[in-house]
């Protein structure tokens, strides 16, 4: 592979739309849902089912309840996804994402009263 061609698919990959949102990973046996956002929800999913596959939870928040019930407890469910505009920033993305997240916790709050 030459410099331009290297180029051009490091330029293709830093151009490319981000897909984040806000994503729940919740326990089946107790109902618990524990709430995420991030600017990479394909990143997210991947690593949900490699934390699967390999029976290793990287989830701080879930670590003893993924020991008591062990991986098949647990599932992936993407609650709202938004596509990065094209003049946005990856912070300014991200900030954008973390709102998101704040507006889907004053959801689940008010749902659960």
């Amino acid at each position: 592979m030459d410099k331009n061609d290297r180029r051009a698919i490091c330029t293709a990959y830093k151009e490319r739309k981000g897909l984040g949102g806000v994503y729940s990973i919740t326990n089946r046996v107790t109902g618990e849902k524990h709430l995420f956002s991030t600017p990479n929800l394909q990143g997210a999913e991947n690593r949900f089912e490699f934390m699967v596959q390999t029976n290793g939870c990287t989830v701080l928040s879930i670590q003893k309840e993924w020991a008591s019930y062990g991986p098949d407890a647990f599932f992936f469910e993407v609650l709202e996804s938004m596509e990065q505009g094209e003049t946005q920033g990856a912070r300014e993305f991200r900030e954008d994402v973390k709102a998101l997240e704040e507006l889907w916790k004053e959801k689940l709050a008010a749902a659960a009263k």
